[in-house]
């Protein structure tokens, strides 16, 4: 026996936001060097476009033929309020980081998303934010060294100092 498809909350207008993504990329693709041949330059961008539009449309007006909706609740279900509280902080984080810089900024962010999650704890919240940013610090800007924003902190004087008590640049 085959089931109906039922429509949860939020789903016919997110698809519909697809689908006028695709039309807007479509039309930036098509602004490339529009249709002149299969090997222009826009024809690959177009033809992927083209695809998201299609498939888009089909998922659109099969939302629409839906009429039953499942229990779901958008805001218990789908985007619950500690969703929204991370976005936020995520939001802060991207704000800050190039004025304060990757090490202030990462910390406080750790710090203030972990007592969220775990609903209190300043000292363990602390100590862990404190071991993950070493962690992270010393693979990515030591081993990898990825340049991050430097901000308030004076880290290549930190560095250097580094360097001269364990013997490395004058």
């Amino acid at each position: 026996m085959h089931d109906k498809r039922k429509l949860s909350a939020g789903e016919l207008p997110f698809n519909a936001t697809l689908f006028v993504a695709s039309l807007i990329l479509m039309w930036q693709a098509f602004a490339i060097s529009g249709f002149e041949s299969l090997s222009s330059p826009g024809s690959l961008p177009m033809a992927v476009a083209f695809v998201m539009v299609l498939s888009s449309g089909i998922i659109l007006l099969d939302n629409f033929r839906t009429r039953q909706r499942d229990g779901t609740l958008f805001l218990r279900d789908i985007l619950p309020p500690v969703v929204i509280v991370m976005m936020l902080f995520i939001a802060g984080y991207a704000l800050l980081l190039v004025p304060l810089g990757f090490l202030p900024t990462s910390l406080l962010f750790l710090v203030v998303s972990i007592m969220y999650l775990r609903k209190g704890g300043f000292v363990y919240a602390l100590s862990v934010s404190v071991l993950a940013l070493v962690c992270i610090y010393v693979i990515f800007r030591l081993v990898f060294t990825v340049l991050m924003p430097s901000g308030i902190v004076p880290e290549a004087e930190i560095l250097a100092a580094i360097g001269r008590v364990f013997g490395g640049a004058d």
